[in-house]
């Protein structure tokens, strides 16, 4: 049975390089690895309405909280198949953002803590109810919020079909949720957490070695 590694972190963190290095050195120890980002904007039915209703397209669905966190964990749920057969033929999956987006980036919008009465709702939801696979390591890619920001516009600029949605492009959401991230890390909210430092870009940092992806928690 493999194991389920997610990366976590600020939109802008770097969390898609820090995937695909990890990937090279897992891959190169000779571990096979699956790899899955969510949302899933271009699969399944969930995803394209998760990316109109980030950029306005779905009228005031975006306005409700719980009524998008439903349709994050919906797309994991329509992904859980997948992901169990993943992890029954290889030996890691290595997830860009999964249940813990949803709990940081809800909780955030709401001003509750990492502890609060949201984060226990979508735990409840996606793990429970919906028996999505539960993550092995969390690995949180912690960066400044400045640095997080100016790397997302960079990233806006070079690629004019990638357009910062309403959750990127709002300066106190992202602050906020990088605080709940860190509640969320230090209580070790569904299973184990290990918290890199992402702000120079190289990740992973040099407490990180890759057979920790096969053996921790």
């Amino acid at each position: 049975m493999g194991r389920l590694v997610v990366i976590e972190g600020l939109d802008g963190a770097g969390k898609r390089t820090l995937a695909d290095r990890l990937c090279a050195e897992l891959v190169e120890r000779g571990a096979t690895v699956h790899r899955a980002a969510f949302p899933r904007y271009t699969t399944d039915v969930y995803g394209p309405l998760l990316s109109d209703a980030l950029h306005g397209r779905l009228g005031d669905l975006t306005d409700s909280v719980y009524g998008m966190a439903l349709l994050f964990a919906l797309d994991r749920r329509a992904a859980a198949g997948e992901l169990r057969r993943a992890l029954a033929s290889r030996d890691v999956v290595l997830v860009d953002r999964y249940v813990a987006s949803n709990a940081a980036y809800g909780a955030a919008r709401l001003h509750q803590r990492g502890d609060g009465e949201f984060v226990d709702w979508l735990r409840a939801l996606e793990l429970d109810r919906f028996e999505v696979p539960a993550p092995d390591l969390q690995l949180l890619l912690r960066v400044p919020r400045s640095v997080a920001a100016a790397r997302a516009a960079r990233r806006e600029a070079m690629d004019a079909a990638r357009t910062r949605d309403s959750y990127e492009s709002d300066d106190s959401l992202q602050r906020r949720c990088g605080e709940v991230y860190d509640q969320l890390a230090a209580a070790s909210w569904c299973g184990p957490w290990r918290v890199l430092d992402g702000a120079d870009g190289t990740a992973p940092d040099a407490d990180l070695d890759v057979a920790d992806l096969l053996t921790a928690p």
